[in-house]
């Protein structure tokens, strides 16, 4: 695994979305804001793309791409989305490449039982950099946190 850490050249990925494939080098000159959640359609991966998208407006107008990837499937990417008027792109993961490249899928513990799964994390990337992240992600404020870094940029 690649050593991720801001500063660092981001992972290069490409990723099915709805609305066709996607790559690290679409966003060339722009900022992507790449977020790994576990699952559509759960509380905290719904508030987080709600939060997301709420914030569209300002993430655009400060050049902004935001990117949401789970291992779930174009067609659980497109009810979830349709469901929650998701304005955020969804990119799918099947055999968690991406995720594992950069870091995000990690061992968790759920009542004492050990599992590997997704690691609620976000990359700022700016020119193929990292230039900022979060690990362990609490959905409440973290949109507003993220669309803040990215204004400082």
């Amino acid at each position: 695994m690649t050593n991720i850490e801001e500063g660092a050249k981001a992972p290069d990925f490409e990723l099915e979305t709805p609305d066709g494939p996607v790559k690290l080098a679409d966003f060339a000159g722009q900022t992507l804001v790449l977020y790994f959640y576990p699952k559509d359609d759960t509380t905290g991966c719904t508030n987080e793309a709600k939060a997301f998208t709420a914030l569209g407006p300002q993430f655009a107008k400060a050049g902004a791409t935001v990117l949401g990837v789970s291992k779930d499937s174009i067609a659980s990417h497109r009810k979830f989305a349709a469901k929650h008027d998701l304005g955020v792109k969804l990119g799918s993961d099947p055999t968690g490449a991406v995720v594992e490249r950069y870091g995000s899928w990690v061992e968790k513990s759920l009542y004492g039982r050990r599992y590997m799964g997704i690691d609620r994390s976000t990359f700022v990337i700016e020119d193929g950099v990292i230039r900022k992240l979060w690990r362990k992600v609490k959905t409440p404020g973290h949109a507003e946190t993220v669309l803040a870094a990215v204004q400082a940029l």
